[in-house]
């Protein structure tokens, strides 16, 4: 099923309407699509390079916007939609830890579930289930999301259809490492500014999902 689902989104980018269908999947990927559109975005920007930047930007802004349909979920229907579709989505392990990561790094944990193979839409439900502040959380989704997706326009924009092997080959790698640096680097100046301990740890108690 995930295979034809897959198919079917990637014969959207030879679609004359390619880039809402573009701006329609980064909206719905954000909060309940199991379909990335990553490769969506690479193949529109591998037909048309001049346009990559702009087809990067409009993934960017869809993506953040359907981030935000996440944190509405989490936010206020969590027990009627959002654990149902946690559990759908197979991510009902990964929930209680997410959950505990936000409550602790809210900036970094989307920053790292935006810009790396992490399920974005665990993140941005697990946000308004936590009641994340709602300006961090757009402001980190907007960095997340633009990191990966403007370096794929950037880079086809640049170099032109040639960099698509390479960025099959290397583009989560760097990503995943640059990431991983800058989230590094504010956990140690966190650390060194010595920020306040919560009594038993944030994940001493981790909250239950209900996905029935």
């Amino acid at each position: 099923m995930l295979r034809s689902l897959y198919n079917w989104t990637m014969d959207k980018a030879a679609h004359p309407h390619a880039v809402w269908w573009l701006a329609f999947f980064c909206f719905i990927e954000s909060s309940f699509f199991p379909i990335p559109p990553h490769p969506l975005l690479g193949l529109m920007c591998l037909a048309e390079p001049k346009k990559a930047v702009k087809f990067a930007l409009v993934a960017t802004l869809a993506s953040v916007a359907g981030a935000m349909l996440g944190y509405a979920i989490g936010w206020g229907l969590y027990d009627t939609v959002g654990a149902w579709l946690i559990g759908a989505l197979g991510l009902t392990e990964a929930f209680p830890v997410a959950a505990c990561h936000l409550r602790e790094y809210d900036f970094e944990a989307i920053l790292i579930a935006g810009a790396t193979p992490v399920p974005f839409k665990l993140l941005t439900i697990t946000a308004g289930f936590v009641g994340m502040n709602l300006v961090t959380f757009v402001l980190s989704s907007l960095f997340a999301r633009a990191l990966i997706f403007m370096t794929v326009g950037i880079l086809f924009r640049v170099f032109g259809a040639p960099i698509k092997q390479v960025i099959d080959k290397y583009l989560g790698l760097v990503t995943t490492a640059f990431v991983v640096l800058v989230v590094g680097g504010v956990l140690v100046l966190t650390q060194l500014g010595g920020s306040e301990d919560e009594e038993g740890g944030v994940c001493s108690n981790p909250p239950a999902i209900d996905a029935s």
